[in-house]
């Protein structure tokens, strides 16, 4: 994996480009809003270019190699200008620093434009913590909650300590572990498409833990796994909310994933 760089110093505030991703632009806009509100909080110049388009996950997980190429040729093209880009999903983001490079290994001329911008690549609550020394202030919320790691998240990108630090300065707010926190939810992009049934026994086991726990809300940094979760807990009558931990940071948690806006 290419190493995540810091651009020079300079007086300015940096210049972000947030990729919204496809499931926070389809199914949960008020995550956007919240990544924009958290990354001004710290200090950033926040750009959203409007012709950003798939990172190419789904296509790349699914054998399908030149198609994951064109999109990360398009993605590239939207934000290499920025100092950073920055995005609120585990997956995605490690879609561009992990796999852009494979994607493109063939091709001399955008290879090292791909190394380039996946080293300014950043999950949003990593960027907080290790780029901007981000702590949210005057964030409360009466409630207990637990988190769910995502796989790419904790795999690709090494985020567990980032957003337990971020949520342990919103006042009021209870942490409890999460039994198998770490485990698949089973979501995985296609994989719950092609794989139903076996995904639905993983989220199942999931649901169960975070119901275990206690716990009002479950937290989380990747959306689909989010989602994913949210759908089961929803169908097997569990009280537990689901949001993006982002949301709650930016003093927005007042819906949940599944829940009229």
């Amino acid at each position: 994996m290419v190493e995540s760089i810091a651009p020079p110093s300079n007086s300015k505030p940096p210049r972000v480009g947030l990729f919204v991703t496809c499931l926070g632009d389809l199914l949960r806009p008020k995550l956007g809003f919240a990544a924009i509100k958290l990354l001004e909080a710290a200090g950033c110049s926040v750009e959203v270019p409007l012709k950003q388009v798939c990172c190419g996950q789904p296509a790349f997980n699914s054998g399908a190699t030149k198609a994951a190429a064109r999109l990360a040729r398009q993605l590239i093209r939207q934000f290499e200008q920025f100092d950073y880009v920055v995005v609120p999903s585990g997956s995605c983001a490690g879609m561009i620093k992990a796999h852009y490079k494979e994607a493109l290994a063939d091709d001399k001329k955008w290879l090292p434009r791909a190394e380039a911008l996946a080293a300014k690549t950043w999950e949003l609550l990593s960027f907080l913590v290790r780029v901007r020394d981000f702590k949210p202030k005057g964030v409360s919320l009466q409630a207990t909650a637990t988190y769910h790691d995502s796989c790419s998240g904790l795999r690709e990108l090494g985020i567990f300590n980032e957003p337990r630090a971020l949520l342990g300065a919103v006042e009021g707010l209870e942490l409890r572990p999460l039994p198998g926190n770490d485990v698949c939810c089973g979501f995985g992009g296609t994989f719950c498409v092609k794989y139903p049934d076996i995904s639905n026994a993983i989220v199942a086991e999931k649901a169960k833990a975070a119901g275990g726990t206690g716990a009002d809300l479950l937290l989380g940094g990747d959306l689909g796994c989010l989602a994913n979760i949210a759908g089961k807990l929803s169908r097997s009558g569990s009280k537990v909310r689901v949001m993006h931990a982002a949301e709650v940071l930016a003093g927005m948690g007042d819906s949940a994933i599944g829940e009229e806006d």
